[in-house]
């Protein structure tokens, strides 16, 4: 059985308007300097509760923590603090999550991972498309959290130019434009290897169906879910070699596709 720390089993709402201080840990390196743990992880949600807990399991994991508790705050402080990933709730008590999420997802390096307990398909489709790079339902486990914590902030280290780019077992040479998996060479179509550069490049994040179909084949084919389902079907085909093992490309039920982190 799970302890508190490990599984967040909803949410208990602050007052309305009751805006907590932005709050980050630091530590102090030879000389009194100024020294950061960590990633930068800046938590929003109303409920103080739920931002004491993700702030207590963070750190112990070796994660800069920071607070805020409205939308307003949220803005201000990942433009302060600059952080490389933000938790975000989307009901806040001065706005909706998703226009954080539209103000915020130009910033190239920032990742937005959605925690809510919004479990709708329509919802989830509607903050990926807004910018976020990944949605988390309430309640979750730590466990879980941390993996996509970890995914998202392998996409935010830069890749040396050239440098192959990898998830998993799966290596995607953009210079050759040749493909691995398992350390074997997989010989693709064009339209293949186009949909499976841009799940790498997603380092594990989710992608809706839409957004796969509009950066591969463009704005015309984003209703054309067959035709992604069929190109989805022969990479696994070829990319999945030992079938004992869950697949290497992940279905999220009626919203898109991620890759597997854990090979």
């Amino acid at each position: 059985m799970e302890s508190r720390t490990q599984r967040v089993v909803g949410e208990q709402s602050a007052p309305l308007g009751e805006t907590a201080p932005v709050r980050g840990r630091e530590r102090r390196g030879p000389g009194g300097s100024l020294r950061l743990p960590g990633p930068r992880v800046l938590v929003v949600d109303e409920d103080r509760a739920m931002r004491r807990l993700l702030d207590m399991a963070l750190r112990a994991r070796g994660y800069c923590v920071f607070e805020a508790s409205t939308a307003h705050d949220a803005v201000e402080t990942v433009h302060v603090v600059r952080p490389d990933v933000v938790l975000l709730d989307l009901r806040l008590p001065d706005g909706d999550g998703l226009d954080v999420i539209r103000r915020l997802h130009h910033l190239q390096r920032l990742r937005i991972l959605v925690l809510s307990v919004r479990d709708a398909e329509e919802e989830k489709v509607e903050a990926l498309e807004a910018g976020a790079d990944d949605y988390v339902t309430k309640p979750f486990g730590i466990g879980e959290l941390h993996a996509r914590l970890r995914a998202l902030l392998r996409r935010v280290a830069p890749t040396p130019g050239g440098a192959p780019l990898r998830v998993g077992s799966v290596e995607v040479d953009v210079v050759r434009r040749q493909v691995t998996a398992s350390g074997e060479v997989v010989q693709l179509t064009p339209t293949e290897y186009d949909i499976l550069k841009l799940l790498v490049q997603a380092g594990g994040g989710l992608l809706t169906r839409h957004q796969i179909l509009r950066e591969v084949w463009g704005p015309g084919y984003q209703t054309q879910t067959g035709l992604l389902r069929v190109n989805i079907s022969n990479l696994r085909r070829k990319l999945d070699r030992d079938s004992a093992c869950p697949s290497i490309i992940q279905t999220e039920p009626r919203i898109g596709y991620r890759l597997r982190v854990d090979g």
